[in-house]
């Protein structure tokens, strides 16, 4: 944009300057803009004035009136909160395009058309931009806009057929797995167009799709499928073409153990006080322990049940073996924390108070999102927190943005944390 974001201040950090225009909600999109926050570009998150993101009612549980979902993907962000339907918003909408370095959106195909708001009409106005579509099958796919939600995905993608035990029925990943690698590689692209476009000025249209991304994710599965002409066997929490490289009960809760090579598997046998099986010529090397997969794992759990996790993990661990116990969420949290892993930033959220967040799997030492500096991240917004200041940015005169917002065409938050007294159990009372 023209006019400088008034909060943003001189910067080292790698995005800093870089503007975009998030015009996605839901996962995907969000998840790829926060990536990009995180790395000091201003983000402008753009939204139903009554309703906002999806993902604002996907609760419990709430934090503040806020859901968790909504603020696990928002971090770093102004929401601007406008009627595309209103002609003052969405040509609002349509400067704020104009002048933004990356636009992202995910409109179902035909309506980004309709609004003015796709690759060729922006670029008309801003030959540099970098514009991502993200989409569930892609531009190519019959039928076409066919919808594209996690869930069907993975299991259109092989994902859900390659997840699960071996007598069991497919299952999907815990989480939305195709919609957080669909913001991976849209934020990969998007940063390798935005190299591209500082150094010759050339923008360029990204195109993104959840099936993409997860065949892409299957790397040695695909790769094996192709080679073979079929489909690989689910092995639950077991590796394909190496043993043993899986899950494993002790006396009291389950391990993992990665013998990824011979002198790996060497090293578990002596800790486990198995010299036999070390000797034993079916488990020689790994092509002989996945042949006698099933022999090798039943020697290896009796031996394991009879202490209990903690004991084995400082065990192979002193012994150089890869091992790792199956926790939950809280304590796998918990545990990265107290092994010295920096796994959480806090923030200042405007209702509900100081809150905890992830950091993204990255470390920059220029980028406060993602490694510990000395400059805060800004909280998820709330909706419409930051609708007047982008419009008066926009150059809209202050007459004409209040005149949005009481018409309802624009929608300024305005509450703070005294203005509800919400439950973060049941997200009663919810400001909208």
């Amino acid at each position: 944009m023209d006019t400088p974001n008034p909060q943003s201040a001189p910067s080292a950090q790698p995005l800093a300057g870089v503007r975009i225009a998030d015009l996605s909600r839901v996962l995907a999109g969000p998840y790829a803009t926060m990536l990009l926050a995180d790395m000091g570009a201003e983000v402008i998150k753009v939204e139903h004035p009554g309703r906002g993101d999806d993902t604002r009612s996907w609760g419990p549980p709430w934090a503040g009136g806020e859901a968790a979902y909504y603020l696990s993907v928002n971090r770093g962000k102004r929401s601007l909160a406008v009627d595309l339907k209103d002609e003052e918003g969405l040509a609002a909408v349509q400067d704020l395009c104009a002048r933004a370095d990356v636009v992202i959106q995910n409109f179902r195909p035909g309506v980004i058309e309709r609004l003015g708001l796709d690759y060729a009409t922006i670029a008309a106005r801003n030959p540099g931009v970098v514009y991502c579509s993200i989409t569930g099958f892609g531009p190519e796919h019959e039928p076409e806009g066919r919808p594209g939600f996690d869930l069907i995905v993975q299991a259109e993608s092989g994902l859900m057929a390659a997840t699960g035990e071996p007598d069991g029925p497919p299952s999907k990943v815990g989480v939305a797995m195709t919609d957080v690698l669909t913001g991976l590689n849209a934020a990969v692209a998007i940063l390798g167009a935005l190299l591209r476009a500082r150094t010759t000025g050339a923008g360029e249209h990204i195109s993104v799709s959840l099936i993409n991304a997860a065949l892409s994710s299957l790397v040695n599965l695909t790769q094996q499928a192709l080679v073979t002409g079929a489909d690989p066997p689910r092995y639950g929490n077991a590796h394909s073409t190496i043993v043993p490289y899986q899950a494993f009960p002790t006396a009291d809760a389950d391990i993992v153990i990665a013998a990824g090579n011979d002198a790996l598997y060497r090293k578990l046998c002596a800790v486990l006080n198995r010299p036999d099986l070390a000797d034993d010529p079916r488990y020689a090397t790994n092509p002989d322990r996945v042949a006698h997969r099933a022999e090798l794992v039943g020697e290896i759990s009796a031996t394991l049940r009879v202490r209990p996790s903690e004991e084995w993990v400082k065990l192979l661990l002193a012994a150089g073996v890869p091992v790792g116990k199956v926790r939950g969420v809280l304590d796998a949290i918990r545990s990265a924390e107290a092994a010295g892993d920096d796994a959480v930033l806090g923030v200042e959220h405007p209702v509900a108070g100081p809150m905890e967040q992830i950091r993204a799997g990255f470390r920059l030492e220029s980028a406060p999102g993602t490694a510990a500096t000395d400059g805060p991240a800004l909280p998820p917004p709330l909706l419409g927190q930051h609708s007047a200041e982008v419009l008066r940015e926009l150059g809209l005169p202050e007459e004409r943005v209040e005149a949005m917002i009481e018409r309802g065409a624009a929608y300024q938050h305005t509450s703070t944390a005294t203005d509800t007294d919400t439950d973060t159990d049941t997200g009663k009372d919810v400001p909208r």
